[in-house]
């Protein structure tokens, strides 16, 4: 069997081929998109890959990034991986791996950090990428761990949450999808800071220009009280898969079981057909610190821990 393969850098002129090919996808994210991946183009040199097979083929893409010799997939996203077909089998992404590491050689990249993506991403089987990792010696560097809710077979909230949203509704708060991300960014922005001395990753500017491409994908909804923001959800959705990209709950909000209302509603009628609904993770920038009251707010509305790794290989 001949299993030559192509590796290609991305350029523009790939784009159509690149988004069209990640719609077909079994594995697939729409921040995998180049058009979500540009958004920060500012900040990564991208050395994204296209794999074609002897046929001229595209059987694969690696959205990536270069910084100080290392090829990352990708710094900017949460995860990442090769992206690839139904059609993708063990034996050709054994050699994909084998290319990848002679087009590292080749540009003198001295190592690989590769972000697996979670398997409930994945709308088919999609782990062939996990057995080349441990054929080709890369080391686990790092576990994330994503706390996640079964939306076919939910556990109850714990009953403090529950009550908590019934005060909610008694105060006569109003669960909406909303529009107005300045006055939500306020809010997020005052939270962060108070509880967590962080900011946004993403910018006001950033999220308006991104919900405004991917009107689809990218939602946000909110408990409020008299016309103001009290709590909200930043929704990234995908097929199947819905995630809270920010959470913010006001001191209000907090009394009167805003945010507990937020994702009452979402988890019982906005998205009562999706497949998995995840929190993201309860770590630090390591890693290494599990943020267990954060863990616990999540657990108690039922989600349960996933993880997805990253690995290294020193070239």
């Amino acid at each position: 069997m001949d299993n030559t393969l192509r590796l290609e850098q991305y350029n523009t002129s790939y784009k159509k081929l690149w988004d069209t090919f990640l719609d077909h996808s079994k594995n697939g994210h729409f921040f995998f998109k180049r058009d979500y991946l540009e958004y920060h183009s500012d900040r990564f040199e991208d050395i994204s890959l296209l794999i074609f097979d002897n046929k001229n083929s595209l059987i694969a893409l690696l959205p990536a990034n270069i910084r100080d010799k290392t090829l990352f997939s990708h710094q900017g996203l949460t995860f990442g991986g090769f992206i690839i077909s139904n059609s993708m089998k063990t034996e050709i992404m054994l050699d994909i791996f084998k290319s990848l590491k002679l087009f590292c050689i080749q540009k003198d990249i001295k190592r690989i950090v590769y972000k697996c993506s979670p398997h409930f991403y994945h709308s088919k089987p999609s782990e062939e990428d996990l057995y080349a990792l441990f054929i080709n010696n890369f080391n686990l560097i790092r576990r994330d761990l994503c706390a996640t809710i079964n939306l076919s077979d939910k556990i109850k909230f714990r009953k403090g949450r529950k009550s908590l949203v019934k005060k909610a509704i008694k105060n006569e708060l109003i669960f909406e999808k909303i529009f107005d991300y300045a006055s939500y960014w306020e809010l997020l922005e005052n939270v962060l800071k108070k509880y967590h001395n962080v900011k946004p990753v993403h910018s006001l500017d950033e999220i308006i220009k991104l919900s405004d491409i991917f009107p689809n994908n990218i939602k946000l909804y909110a408990a409020k009280r008299k016309g103001e923001i009290l709590a909200g959800a930043l929704i990234f959705e995908n097929k199947q898969i819905v995630h809270t990209q920010y959470l913010a709950n006001s001191d209000v909000g907090r009394e009167l079981g805003a945010l507990d209302l937020v994702i009452d509603r979402l988890l019982n009628e906005t998205y009562i057909n999706k497949k998995y609904f995840s929190f993201g993770t309860s770590l630090d920038s390591t890693g290494k610190l599990l943020n267990f009251g954060l863990l616990s707010q999540k657990e108690g509305f039922g989600a349960r821990a996933f993880t997805h790794d990253s690995y290294e290989l020193i070239i």
